[in-house]
């Protein structure tokens, strides 16, 4: 293999062989109308040929991919250790004499840049943008030898180690190449991107630009001019004040200088400069298919574009059904589940709802383009929306606002959801009936799934998922749920007007019968009772969590024998007090084991499969509740709910007109109590039914690896439900197509999805327009009463959860499967969420302080933080001390 390449033979396809800056710039050479400085790379099998010549340097990588990603001073140390070693490699002759060669051809007397580019940099996925280095305006061939082994070296800087650690990249699987590029020394440089970096707008190019060298934009040495072009024409500029600029140095390397005071607030650049380069910027966006960051430089002779990385922070669009303008708003936001979601999670809940969604980024958006066209419907969606979440409503109310996004069109067929009324009168009998026919037809499908192998399973499921639908979106149940929500706003908005009382319906709802997720957790406090007596059974649990969080299975301090800690529970026997522990243990999850994180994701491992996951909550419960607790809870939430009720009654009748009003207070307070409850039962029969079809699929994902079809049974997870029939049809799969969907969901991961999103691109976040809040404090959304000061835990794992009773949650968002954690915490602060979101009700129902919608609460509030939760006021205060 050559061990150099020039830029004419190297195009976007070499990335392994030139790494991603290289493969970019000789693809960039062959754009029309582009121009690139010549240039080589040295290939990444010269890095090759050196390491290999250096056998230690196997040992230090291992000791690299041993290092857990917090441990940050081993990692400073043995990255260090780790360049230094590389950087003293001696390079192998038949190298040097190639780079030699090269630099010669291009011109021996020249200044170049010599830059690194790692196999996992500028790629489509990951960046690595400024993790490795890059060297200016170095001549003469031994210097040149020398930057190469700098380059190299820097693919072990502690940032890029890091880096690679925080993205799932190995260490020795990685390679370095170098670019070597003839030097340019421009009067101004910068960086153009091909969509608004605030807010994601693809129409918008944004130019930077500065005197001299990029490289001082680059490290943040001075501010730089920015310009913003749409639709051929400058629609924004601003241009900083510059007192420095970068310049090439007459002994090699860089040098800073002022600018004379009377050119530092001079534009860097005409105004048919920017244009000329936003129409570069967009036709090299074109060659590549996607949004580009664009390095440029520009010289007496013009520019010359020097990089182009794909922007891989941009959260992608959805597919649009036509060319037209359209708005899409997050399902994960009203879900409660706003983490990616695998192909085969979003198929079948795209078979389940049946709403208009598009999935993108591993996320499922509903396209509200329709709604939002027509007046009425338009003013109904954002007056709905708001109040499930208010942030959204406004990032909506502020598109509406701008007017022109999308054209006016006939109101729609079917009335927007949440907008309509309730009947005048329910039986409360229809509770009961609806959940008996729910387990009944659960049962059927149960007893009638068995023996279904192949498409045929599949056709069989696609076809349940109508009775699952039906069953979900029984229109006697939407008006028991509707009611419930309609009293509550009732009861609020009154007894806000009559006594002055905020949130009054949040005392009402405490322990309401038949909620199925607050039951749940009350119900793990009994699991609790039945392990506390038995220390030998709380040590062995401990021990299974310490193993299960630390990610792999570990020797058990007694037997020497490895335990699955998806098995732990088969040993409990053993023990004394382990067979009640199991019995209290399986009894909890025949009842709950089908929930889970994220469990819309039919992928995501359930309890059932994944016990270990409760072992925080259940030895917290055992260490923080004396036996009973589970009971008393709910004895003490009603008896505060008819204390409440029953205040509020009496000072309603003491008002002018008291017995008419109290009289429907009342009917009100029943309607909240009676049909609160059942709001949370429709998803748990839909995870029912959802678990019943991933055991079959799972069975059916073993035969097709015995078969050899697939390699793995996860295969199935980055199949779509129709790829994957076709694939139990002819036992044939693509395993090129599964191994990019496993790429593409681990960059999905890392992705933020918004709320609301536009055909465009643009990103509408929202915003609380408030000016009554204390300095420093951060808004949201009051769910439920009260106010609570106490230490927060942040937690982003419920399997990694360690709470003590009074502690205050704080967490991206919470669906019924953190409704464990509620019984032992004080307060809940979410980023996401709305008022008749499950955290928010479960919250309401246990007498938890809760505000959600806070905008970055996990990153904002500091682990251990003391802070103190406005649940009537809706907003979070940072206190200080621990």
């Amino acid at each position: 293999m050559a061990y150099v390449l020039g830029f004419a033979e190297i195009d976007r396809t070499q990335v392994a062989i030139v790494g991603g800056k290289g493969a970019n710039l000789g693809e960039l050479s062959r754009v029309d109308g582009v121009r690139v400085p010549d240039g080589f790379c040295v290939t990444t099998a010269a890095y090759t040929a050196a390491v290999a010549g250096a056998p230690e340097l196997e040992e230090l990588f291992d000791e690299l991919s041993r290092l857990e990603p917090g441990d940050r001073e081993a990692g400073r140390v043995l990255s260090a250790r780790v360049r230094t070693a590389i950087e003293e490699l001696e390079i192998p002759g038949e190298v040097a004499a190639e780079i030699v060669a090269a630099h010669a051809r291009l011109g021996a007397e020249g200044a170049y840049a010599v830059r690194s580019s790692a196999t996992a940099e500028d790629l489509p996925t990951a960046s690595f943008a400024g993790q490795q280095d890059s060297y200016l305006n170095i001549s003469g061939a031994d210097e040149v030898l020398e930057h190469v082994r700098r380059c190299w070296g820097s693919l072990f800087t502690e940032r890029a180690v890091a880096y690679r650690q925080r993205n799932g990249f190995g260490h020795s699987g990685i390679r370095m190449a170098v670019v070597v590029q003839a030097m340019i020394f421009p009067r101004a440089a910068g960086v153009l991107v091909t969509a608004d970096p605030v807010t994601s707008d693809r129409t918008v190019t944004s130019i930077d630009a500065v005197f001299g060298l990029g490289e001082a934009l680059v490290s943040g040495l001075v501010n730089a001019d920015n310009l913003r072009v749409r639709g051929g024409a400058i629609v924004e500029r601003a241009i900083a004040s510059k007192q420095l600029a970068m310049e090439a140095a007459p002994a090699g390397g860089t040098r800073v200088r002022e600018i004379a005071p009377e050119h530092r607030d001079d534009p860097v650049l005409t105004d048919a400069e920017v244009l000329e380069l936003a129409r570069l910027g967009r036709r090299i966006e074109a060659h590549f298919g996607s949004p580009q960051d664009i390095e440029w430089c520009l010289a007496d002779d013009g520019v010359r574009i020097v990089q182009s990385r794909p922007i891989t922070t941009l959260f992608p669009i959805p597919e649009a059904a036509d060319g037209g303008t359209r708005v899409y708003v997050s399902v994960g936001h009203q879900q409660m589940m706003t983490d990616a979601m695998k192909p085969l999670g979003i198929s079948l809940w795209q078979l389940t709802s049946g709403a208009p969604m598009r999935d993108a980024g591993g996320r499922l958006f509903v396209d509200v383009t329709p709604v939002l066209a027509a007046p009425g419907s338009r003013a109904a969606l954002v007056a709905a929306l708001g109040k499930s979440d208010p942030l959204l409503g406004d990032a909506l109310r502020t598109l509406v606002e701008r007017g022109g996004y999308v054209a006016e069109a006939a109101e729609p067929d079917r009335p927007v959801p949440g907008t309509v009324p309730a009947p005048a009168e329910l039986d409360p009998a229809t509770v009961g009936e609806l959940i008996a026919e729910s387990e009944a037809s659960l049962a059927v499908l149960k007893r009638e799934i068995e023996g279904h192998t192949g498409a045929a399973l599949l056709d069989f499921i696609r076809a349940d998922i109508q009775e699952l639908r039906r069953v979900l979106f029984d229109p006697r149940g939407l008006a028991l749920i509707t009611a419930a929500m309609q009293a509550s706003e009732w009861l609020n908005d009154r007894l806000l007007e009559w006594l002055g009382e905020k949130n009054a319906a949040d005392a009402l709802t405490r322990s309401v019968p038949g909620n199925i997720t607050s039951e749940m957790g009350l119900a793990l406090l009994d699991v609790a009772d039945a392990i506390r007596p038995h220390p030998e059974v709380i040590a062995y649990l401990r021990q299974i969590e310490h193993r299960a969080q630390a990610g792999f299975p570990d020797r058990l301090a007694a037997g020497e024998q490895r335990v699955a800690t998806e098995e732990f529970a088969d040993r409990l026997p053993g023990l004394p007090g382990g067979e009640q522990a199991r019995a209290a243990l399986e009894g909890f999850l025949e009842r709950y084991g089908m929930r889970c994180a994220g469990e819309i994701d039919i992928t995501r491992p359930r309890w059932s499969e994944r016990p270990a996951t409760l072992l925080p909550a259940i030895l917290g419960n055992v260490a923080g509740f004396e036996a009973g607790a589970g009971a008393r809870q709910f004895a003490d939430g009603l008896h505060a709910a008819e204390q409440a009720g029953q205040r509020i009654l009496r000072e309603v009748r003491a008002l002018p007109d008291g017995a008419a009003k109290a009289a429907e207070t009342e009917r009100m307070i029943d309607r909240v109590r009676t049909f609160s409850g059942y709001r949370e039962y429709p998803k748990y029969g839909m995870v029912c039914r959802y678990f019943v079809y991933k055991q079959a699929l799972l069975r059916e994902a073993d035969r097709l690896v015995a078969a050899g079809v697939l390699r793995a049974a996860d295969d199935i997870d980055y199949l779509r439900f129709d790829e994957l029939r076709a694939v139990a049809a002819c036992h044939r799969a693509d395993a090129e197509l599964i191994a990019a969907r496993r790429t593409a969901f681990r960059a999905h991961q890392a992705l933020t999805p918004p709320r609301v999103l536009t055909s465009d691109g643009e990103v509408l976040t929202g915003a609380y327009r408030r000016t009554d809040l204390p300095a420093g404090a951060l808004p949201g959304t009051p769910v439920s009463a009260g106010t609570v000061e106490g230490r927060a835990r942040v937690v982003t794992d419920i399997a990694h959860a360690d709470l003590q009773p009074g502690d205050i949650l704080v967490t991206a968002y919470t669906d019924p499967s953190w409704t464990p954690l509620f019984v032992a915490i004080a307060g809940l602060v979410t980023e996401a969420g709305g008022l008749m979101t499950h955290g928010a009700v479960i919250a309401r129902e246990y007498g938890l302080p809760a505000v959600v919608g806070v905008e970055h609460a996990t990153a904002l509030v500091r682990d251990g933080q003391r802070i103190r939760v406005h649940g009537t006021d809706g907003y979070v205060e940072l206190l200080p001390g621990r």
